[in-house]
Order: C-alpha cells, then sequence, then structure tokens
C-alpha cells in the first residue's frame, strides 16, 4: 500500500516526474523513447525508473533486450487521480519532453525490437 510520502518523495526528482507523466499520458514507453524524451543518458534513465518500480508506480515487462514500463494498474484511484491532475494542469512542462518523443525516428513498434 502506497503512502502519501512515499508517492510525492518518488515524484519530487523532477527525471522521475517527467517519465512518470509521460509513461502515463502514452500507456507505455521503453527506456529508448525516455531517454530521447527527457534528453539523458540510459543509465541516469534506467537508475530512476528501477526506483519507480521499486516503489511500486510502475511495473516492467521485458520484450527481448528491451525494457517497456507502464503504471501500476494496482495504483490507489487517488494516485491516479493525482497523476491525472498535474499532467492535465502542467502540459507546457512537459511540452518539450512529448515533442522529442513525437519526433524520435524509428520509435519502437510493441512487437518488434527497440531502436
Amino acid at each position: 500500500m502506497l503512502t502519501p510520502p512515499e508517492v510525492f518523495k518518488s515524484l519530487a526528482d523532477e527525471t522521475r516526474a517527467r517519465a512518470t507523466l509521460l509513461i502515463a499520458s502514452q500507456g507505455e514507453l521503453c527506456v529508448c523513447e525516455l531517454m530521447c524524451a527527457l534528453d539523458d543518458s540510459q543509465p541516469k534513465i534506467s537508475r530512476h525508473l528501477a526506483q519507480l518500480r521499486s516503489n511500486g508506480l510502475l511495473l516492467d515487462r521485458r520484450q527481448g533486450q528491451w525494457v517497456y514500463y507502464r503504471l501500476n494498474p494496482d495504483l490507489p484511484t487517488w494516485v491516479n487521480e493525482i497523476l491525472d491532475v498535474t499532467s492535465l494542469a502542467n502540459a507546457q512542462w512537459l511540452q518539450i519532453n512529448a515533442e522529442r518523443l513525437r519526433q524520435m525516428d524509428g520509435r519502437p513498434v510493441r512487437a518488434s525490437a527497440c531502436c
């Protein structure tokens, strides 16, 4: 059971907050997509995603060598509501990340290999 301090601590880092909101808006993203959208390195993105997964906010699935992340479907309703409200109220803050993701060449098809 997630508590408010655990959720807010998990989202207090800008990279984790942006990644979580992008994943929430897209349904599922792989590490390479988040690297492009957040303009950051694989080790840094993977470290933050591991923390979000360990805190129970995200789940992952492997497809070949790639790892895809999605929101944990068992999140309490209040967490999903916080993410929804935050996304709606801060579209401008995420605009550059969403644009990078839209412009990414060779975005993976979920049934095939990434990048």
